[in-house]
């Protein structure tokens, strides 16, 4: 197989230019409220399930605990995310939004939704949820 043949069919590839592609889509809706949208995943995540545990997030985000810490530290600094010793295990640091992080991350649901509604009506919204059931499958079969 050539190079151009390979660059057509390598599934990574194709799979991370849509990512980045994606990525800056949302991060031009993000990027008032201050966060990214790697941030504003956590922030949804811990939302939804206060008092994860970094391997629990982790592990809910498909990344590895240096990606998440590089993501995390500046929720932390800028007093978004706190973390305190965990119920079951006092070595780990259950994380939770602040009241901060809670305005914040309202503030940040309003663009991700405009980010969300600009993906959908170029890429088309029956498309959009066909190619999120599709990737959500294969998160899966880890």
């Amino acid at each position: 197989m050539n190079d151009t043949q390979i660059a057509q069919v390598c599934n990574c590839l194709a799979l991370r230019q849509a990512a980045r592609f994606v990525t800056q889509l949302y991060e031009r809706h993000l990027a008032p409220v201050g966060v990214t949208p790697a941030q504003f995943s956590i922030m949804a995540n811990l939302a939804r399930q206060p008092g994860l545990v970094m391997s629990e997030l982790a592990e809910t985000l498909v990344m590895d605990r240096t990606t998440l810490l590089r993501a995390l530290k500046p929720l932390q600094r800028d007093g978004l995310v706190a973390a305190a010793a965990a119920e079951h295990d006092a070595r780990a640091h259950a994380l939770s939004l602040t009241k901060l992080g809670e305005r914040t991350y309202a503030h940040a649901k309003v663009a991700w939704q405009a980010a969300q509604d600009e993906f959908e009506t170029q890429f088309g919204r029956g498309r959009a949820k066909a190619l999120r059931d599709e990737l959500f499958s294969l998160t899966a079969m880890r």
